[in-house]
């Protein structure tokens, strides 16, 4: 445990002193990622989710595919924001600064968010969501729907639960040995995020644009089912502001707090560099 205490306090050092170009791309690289995670789970489950009958087991199917988005931002190389929050265990240890730290949040962010815009606009005008006779684009919207419905402390409390479990999957896989090892790490965390329809930041990156592009397509819009009113919270402005920030806060909290901190502090590791 003290070892994998010093290699996220190390792989902090390193993304504190990131350069912009660098950051920034690796970000895009890791919101793409998510995104494609995003649109494959719905695409997977979104004939299940319709049903109240099998509402379950189409969480627990989209829950089994999601996995492979952070799979390939660990494997492949990626800089996502969720996982940099654990950076607030080398700040305590006073390894980094705040300076560097929310200079790659900052860059990270944006960079996911430009990555997960971009496949959500991909996805949106490449007929896609013309699956399942439109139900598809419909499940779409009901999905973005939903999630800018939340008040701001279930956004905010569903936001710490998920990043508590994605940054659980980041840290057992940085102790794995080998590739298979980080593979097992990654996918049962964070097929228990998925299943339990907590949120993260990134994802909504990609799952509200997609529902708000959606919203212009009368097939898709007719297949969601949702009147005038039920639609009236699914805008840009709530995709910001209640949802992105609550969620985001609560993942920094999950994640930096709840994880990183704690077991830093369990064991010592935040005061051992000072």
């Amino acid at each position: 445990m003290h070892e994998i205490i010093e290699t996220v306090s190390d792989a902090g050092v390193a993304k504190a002193s990131g350069s912009l170009r660098r950051l920034f791309v690796l970000g895009i690289l890791a919101g793409v990622y998510i995104a494609f995670a995003s649109e494959a789970s719905n695409m997977a489950a979104f004939n299940l989710l319709a049903d109240p009958a099998t509402y379950g087991l189409g969480r627990c199917l989209a829950g089994a595919i999601f996995p492979g988005g952070l799979m390939l931002v660990v494997i492949a190389g990626g800089e996502l924001f969720t996982g940099n929050v654990m950076m607030l265990l080398p700040l305590a240890r006073r390894k980094i600064n705040l300076a560097g730290l929310l200079w790659n949040w900052c860059v990270v962010y944006c960079g996911n968010f430009v990555g997960s815009i971009f496949i959500a606009y991909l996805i949106v005008h490449s007929g896609q969501l013309n699956g399942g006779s439109s139900l598809l684009g419909g499940m779409t919207i009901k999905i973005a729907t939903a999630k800018c419905s939340l008040t701001f402390f279930q956004a905010f409390a569903l936001g710490i639960l998920c990043n508590w479990l994605v940054c659980l999957a980041v840290w057992m896989a940085m102790a794995a040995k080998d590739v298979q090892g980080k593979i097992l790490a990654i996918f049962f965390p964070i097929w228990l995020f998925i299943t339990s329809g907590f949120e993260h930041s990134i994802a909504n990156m990609y799952y509200i644009p997609a529902g708000l592009m959606s919203k212009s397509n009368p097939a898709w819009l007719e297949a969601s089912k949702l009147s005038a009113e039920a639609l009236a919270p699914l805008t840009w402005t709530n995709f910001f502001y209640a949802n992105l920030l609550p969620v985001t806060l609560g993942n920094i909290i999950g994640g930096g707090i709840f994880v990183a901190l704690a077991y830093g502090y369990a064991l010592k590791g935040v005061a051992s560099s000072r």
